[in-house]
C-alpha cells in the first residue's frame, strides 16, 4: 500500500489526484487487478468526477455548500458541515486495473475534496492483483 501526504489549500476543495493513482498503479507493479484511494479523515472526501472543465469543481463544490451550509445550526459545533459533506461524498473510490492502468472513461478523474482545510492530509492507494 501506498501511503501519501498532500497539502489543502484551502476551507473547501477539490484536488485532482488522477496522476497520482496512475503512478501508484504503475509504481505497484500489478497490470491487472484493481486500486482502491482511501482517505483516512472524516472530514474529507474521494470521488471520480469530471476532470475537463474547472467550473464543474466550483458547481460540486457550490451546491454541496447550499446542500449543508457551514453555518448551519448543528449540535456538533463549527465544523459538522465538513463531517456530512465527507459521508455525503463518501472516502474511497475502486477503479479497475488492466495493463497497468486505471481504466477511467474519457473525461473521468480522481479527486481529493477538502473540506475542513487547509491541512496536511494522507492519501492510500492499494493495488491489488485480480
Amino acid at each position: 500500500m501506498q501511503k501519501l501526504t498532500i497539502q489543502t489549500n484551502h476551507k473547501s476543495e477539490m484536488i485532482d489526484i488522477t496522476d497520482i493513482v496512475k503512478e501508484a498503479v504503475i509504481k505497484s507493479g500489478i497490470t491487472n487487478g484493481i486500486c482502491n484511494v482511501f482517505t483516512p479523515h472524516t472530514t474529507t472526501g474521494i470521488i471520480l468526477f469530471e476532470n475537463v472543465d474547472p467550473n464543474l469543481q466550483r458547481d460540486y463544490l457550490g451546491h454541496l455548500h447550499k446542500l449543508v451550509p457551514s453555518d448551519g445550526n448543528y449540535a456538533h459545533g463549527k465544523n459538522a458541515h465538513a463531517h456530512i459533506k465527507s459521508g455525503i461524498v463518501g472516502s474511497s473510490v475502486t477503479i479497475p486495473v488492466e495493463d497497468a492502468k486505471p481504466l477511467f472513461g474519457d473525461w473521468q478523474g480522481v479527486f481529493y475534496c477538502e473540506f475542513d482545510g487547509p491541512r496536511e492530509r494522507k492519501i492510500y492507494i492499494k493495488v491489488i492483483n485480480g
